[in-house]
């Protein structure tokens, strides 16, 4: 196999096993009071180190009556070493407060080099509730110009495919066409010496 398309399926599959050791989407209250936090995007999400971008990391706070919260401050915190990044303010940390929807984003962050499983950890404040919870990303480096390379290849072989195809419906079109029957062969009239009878062969 093409290294490649080896390292674009191991890419896959670490994705995988990480989904099934991420924690719970839903935050615990870590103040004893009816908050939580759920995660509504970035949760397994994949950066590609080598484009340096980030995704994106948005959060929703509920409290008991599972309503959003607004005006809740939500702090994101990346992690000091390994795979890592920094927000738009090079920081490791990022104070968002929550709009009218109770949801509060990170977004524009980079993600470092270093290819890796990396927890980021969310926590919601307001009116003296907290809640905290984590975001599982990974850093890869994922080779674009290998997977451009293989979707062209599909296409390619699709097009001559469906050349192919077409060729055999022409083909199968121009066989079909009647060929020119030929006449039939004239009657003989046969003469027989001294019976002089004349007439069609029978």
């Amino acid at each position: 196999m093409n290294p490649c398309l080896q390292q674009i399926v191991a890419c896959a599959v670490v994705w995988l096993c990480g989904l099934a050791m991420t924690p719970q989407v839903v935050g615990q209250n870590t103040g004893g009071q009816p908050l939580s936090i759920v995660v509504v995007e970035g949760q397994g999400a994949i950066n590609n180190i080598r484009d340096r971008v980030g995704r994106d990391l948005v959060v929703r706070v509920e409290n008991a009556s599972q309503q959003p919260v607004s005006g809740a401050s939500v702090v994101f915190t990346l992690p000091s070493q390994g795979a890592s990044g920094a927000f738009v303010n090079g920081e490791k940390t990022l104070l968002v407060t929550t709009d009218a929807q109770g949801q509060a984003a990170a977004r524009a962050w980079k993600p470092n080099n270093v290819a890796g499983r990396m927890e980021v950890r969310v926590t919601a404040s307001y009116q003296g509730q907290k809640a905290s919870t984590f975001i599982t990303v990974f850093n890869m480096a994922v080779q674009n110009a290998a997977a451009k390379s293989h979707t062209k290849l599909v296409l390619i072989l699709l097009a001559a495919g469906g050349a192919g195809a077409a060729g055999a419906i022409l083909g199968t079109r121009g066989s079909s066409s009647t060929t020119p029957t030929q006449p039939p062969a004239p009657a003989t009239i046969s003469i027989s010496p001294g019976a002089g009878s004349v007439g069609p062969p029978r």
